[in-house]
């Protein structure tokens, strides 16, 4: 009967691909009334963390509006740039039949075969996580007028592997960039997850923008090539699959951002679902010297599982001023780091 079931697979994901067709999302978005970005001033930017709330969703235009809010308010608010969290459209797994009832991921992987990994199920929904992620997205740049790093998702990379894997839309709604996970958490690996081997810098009017993902923030070595590359402001969409740590949250992009001179921006999804409890706080951070406290933070959400949009103000030319009279970066003994790394020095 493996024909059958053949057949019943290939027709559910024709009909999600229909429910999700980027004409239905388009005309939905397209109904709103959104408001534009103030233009850009030189050298400046005004972004938003939006920390969002991982929730199943049945229908992409449910999905639509999510996103939505989360702009509206960021560009109310001012936002020329908008950064969302990682996994942000694991959401549309709802849209498979049978996920109601609590049943936690071990659960439902155990129910479809020992053979069947979590990659599997990402894998299948590829072809419609794509569709609507890019229909929404694209759209909301180009409605709002404003650059969206949209979040990663977890889809199956171009090279058959499954891959977490983010995209920055520009204000005409085109793809402007694209940053695969360079390292993974161990749940990732076990899921069936395997992770890029590039890390990319954008330039744009908003600043020269990496977005390396979540786990990436651990080590010291992504920002610091990000850097070298010229970056300004690193994005780290985030999904931390653990109970709310403070010190474990400094282990991420707040240390990063004091040793490489640079903004960092850090959007965090929250939320209970699958068996999993998502916990993070987002915000926007520079050098301490370039922030109101002497703290090394821009703005900060309140909490750390809920909802909220974090706004803060960039400037480039300060920036460069400190990064030409900071005593660390000036004096790091380049000779040293040549011999060791002589690509990246």
């Amino acid at each position: 009967m493996g024909w059958l079931q053949s057949i019943q697979e290939k027709m559910l994901l024709k009909y999600l691909l229909w429910k999700g067709r980027t004409s239905r999302i388009r005309a939905y978005l397209q109904a709103k009334k959104p408001v534009k970005a103030e233009p850009l001033l030189p050298g400046k930017a005004r972004v938003a963390a939006v920390q969002g709330e991982l929730v199943l969703i049945g229908d992409p235009l449910q999905y639509a509006d999510l996103m939505y809010q989360a702009v509206h308010e960021a560009v109310s608010r001012g936002a020329q740039l908008v950064a969302f969290p990682e996994d942000n459209a694991t959401h549309l797994v709802g849209m498979l039949p049978g996920l109601t009832g609590g049943k936690d991921v071990s659960q439902l992987v155990a129910e479809l075969g020992e053979e069947v990994k979590v990659a599997d199920i990402f894998n299948y929904l590829t072809p419609v996580t794509k569709q609507v992620y890019f229909a929404v997205f694209s759209e909301l740049s180009a409605l709002f007028g404003v650059f969206i790093m949209a979040g990663s998702i977890v889809v199956a990379g171009d090279n058959g592997k499954t891959v977490n894997e983010a995209y920055l839309f520009g204000p005409d709604g085109s793809i402007i960039g694209r940053q695969q996970k360079l390292h993974l958490l161990p749940l990732e690996e076990e899921w069936g997850l395997s992770c890029g081997n590039h890390l990319s810098v954008y330039d744009t009017p908003v600043g020269k923008l990496a977005f390396p993902i979540c786990m990436d923030a651990t080590y010291f070595e992504t920002f610091r090539i990000a850097a070298a590359k010229g970056a300004q402001t690193i994005i780290i969409p985030t999904a931390n699959p653990d109970q709310y740590n403070f010190w474990k949250e400094l282990r991420g992009i707040w240390p990063r951002v004091q040793e490489s001179a640079v903004f960092g921006i850090k959007s965090s999804m929250v939320g209970n679902v699958m068996g999993l409890t998502l916990t993070g706080r987002s915000g926007i951070f520079a050098p301490l010297e370039l922030t109101p406290n002497k703290d090394g933070i821009l703005a900060q959400a309140e909490t750390y599982d809920r909802p909220e949009v974090v706004v803060a103000d960039l400037d480039y030319q300060m920036l460069q001023e400190y990064r030409q009279d900071n005593l660390f970066t000036n004096y790091l003994n380049t000779e040293l780091c040549r011999r060791y790394l002589p690509q990246l020095y």
